[in-house]
């Protein structure tokens, strides 16, 4: 089996989005570009990946949303050296088709109150929906695996929460210890590095806005990013 060495996540570039979330109302969630600060974030982003990747191969899997197919595109990687699959199971979490900023806003009070990977969204996803399906898609990677020619590097072009529950699926976290995390920033970087000892490690943690809540029968362990080899935005909000 041929594990590769570094499996990079990284979420999409600023987004129209980001600076505006009335235009949720007026455009499809997955049509939503990049901003021109989103550009630079990428393009700055891209040219430590490169200096990362030197001349080794690398596996791309991108959501096919539009921010993060053109912040992958302002990566300017070597054509000659990617592999590139557009991975549907990685997209953003569902939020409805046409958002309303008012509903969306009390829909997330009632998503604080509830829990952030129970509530499901009135015409969306629930965290545990999106889980399920980046679950999925971490089996799907695992197997590709077995390939004796695979890069030595992997590289996941997605969204903030896509990032967490890949790392809580991959790392074995709690509901917990996934509630008390934030997303990253855009066009941010979190790296899983295979040791010596046969086990990734996360480079660097998730920010907390937190502490995690102790539950009786499962404790309370730390978030240490480091897993076997199977298997933050304050409060996750990663639009």
């Amino acid at each position: 089996m041929a594990r590769p060495r570094r499996i990079v996540l990284v979420r999409h570039g600023e987004s129209t989005g980001n600076v505006d979330d009335t235009v949720y109302e007026r455009e499809p969630d997955h049509a939503l570009g990049l901003t021109g600060r989103g550009t630079k974030q990428a393009e700055a982003t891209g040219e430590r990946l490169r200096d990362l990747f030197g001349q080794e191969r690398v596996s791309v899997y991108v959501s096919p949303y539009r921010r993060t197919l053109e912040t992958l595109h302002a990566f300017h990687l070597d054509p000659d050296r990617i592999r590139v699959r557009e991975e549907p199971r990685l997209r953003e979490q569902d939020w409805g088709n046409w958002q309303d900023r008012e509903d969306v806003r009390l829909q997330k009070a009632y998503r604080d109150a509830y829990g952030h990977f129970f509530y499901r969204f009135a015409q969306g996803e629930s965290g545990a929906d999106v889980y399920d399906r980046v679950g999925g898609f971490l089996e799907s990677l695992f197997r590709s695996f077995e390939a004796p020619d695979h890069p030595p590097n992997v590289l996941i072009v997605t969204h903030g929460l896509a990032m967490r529950l890949f790392c809580m699926r991959w790392f074995h976290w709690t509901v917990a210890e996934f509630e008390s995390l934030s997303n990253p920033g855009n066009a941010e970087v979190r790296m899983l590095v295979l040791g010596e000892n046969g086990k990734y490690a996360l480079d660097k943690p998730f920010e907390r806005w937190r502490e995690p809540e102790r539950y009786p029968i499962t404790g309370q362990t730390e978030c240490t990013g480091v897993g076997e080899s199977r298997m933050g935005e304050l409060r996750g909000d990663d639009h």
